[in-house]
């Protein structure tokens, strides 16, 4: 391994508030999306999103910021830009709803792991155990070399 791998996260807006960051500790629940909550709920959350009043499926953040986050957030789960995206798109509905499902089919298997994991602690706690051992591996490497580099004696 020559180093560890980083991304950078999408920022995703609240559905319901598209001009502040969907956050735990938004006022409401209706505008976040939690990785473990039912998945009845996220299709519904999505159908509620906040979009305007005119019916025009445009990607622009400053003056259609609810059309533009949904077309951001399919745009992360399904790798394709948000304005070819918008192209695809004439009305606010279609879009709700490709949303909620592809972060659904996301979700979904995230959720099913998760449950077989809570169903196994021993499973789970042998998982942990590896991973650990992994990451002491790793730790250690990156740690002498900072120590060699600064100069330390062993």
């Amino acid at each position: 391994m020559t180093g560890v791998q980083t991304c950078a996260l999408p920022i995703f807006y609240d559905l319901q508030n598209p001009a502040a960051k969907m956050s735990k500790s938004a006022e409401a629940e209706n505008g976040l999306i939690m990785m473990l909550e039912p998945l009845k709920s996220i299709e519904k959350k999505f159908k509620r999103a906040v979009t305007d009043s005119d019916d025009e499926v445009r990607f622009d953040r400053d003056h259609k910021p609810g059309v533009s986050n949904l077309l951001e957030i399919l745009s992360a789960v399904t790798d394709t830009d948000p304005e070819t995206l918008a192209t695809q798109y004439t009305q606010y509905g279609r879009l709700k709803v490709d949303t909620a499902e592809a972060v659904i089919s996301v979700l979904q298997p995230i959720q099913e792991r998760y449950a077989e994991l809570a169903a196994d602690p021993a499973e789970t706690q042998r998982l942990l155990r590896i991973g650990a051992e992994k990451a002491r591996e790793i730790a250690e490497v990156v740690y002498e070399r900072a120590r060699d580099n600064i100069g330390f004696l062993a």
